[in-house]
């Protein structure tokens, strides 16, 4: 059974971006979506345990939503991004997936973590 975790870096900061709500979702048939689970990322930025859904995590595509605009707001820095959003192919269903994501108030930046 696949598992997906995430976490957030403030690179502005240089620090982990804390209370970030993050939500799991992925792409049915029709290419409408369905929340599987939602989180707050931790004092280390990251969501733990791993995002826990009610079933396993089959091949197919996903998309985390960041919202980031409280996150910035409580700095009282004005975000670029309200939102960020990240999409993704699940294709081994055995395998472990991380998308961490860097944030500043004007960027952001993604990739497949270990």
């Amino acid at each position: 059974m696949s598992t997906i975790s995430t976490h957030i870096l403030d690179t502005s900061r240089g620090a982990p971006a804390s209370g970030v709500a993050v939500c799991l979702e992925v792409q049915n048939t029709d290419e409408s979506w369905t929340e599987l689970s939602h989180a707050w990322t931790d004092t280390d930025g990251r969501v733990k345990p791993f995002f826990l859904v009610s079933q396993p995590v089959a091949d197919g595509v996903y998309r985390l939503v960041f919202d980031t605009e409280p996150y910035f707001s409580a700095l009282s820095l004005n975000g670029f991004y309200p939102q960020v959003t990240v999409v993704f192919k699940v294709e081994d269903a055995s395998q472990h997936y991380h998308v961490p994501l860097l944030i500043s108030p004007y960027g952001y930046s993604t990739y497949r973590g270990s």
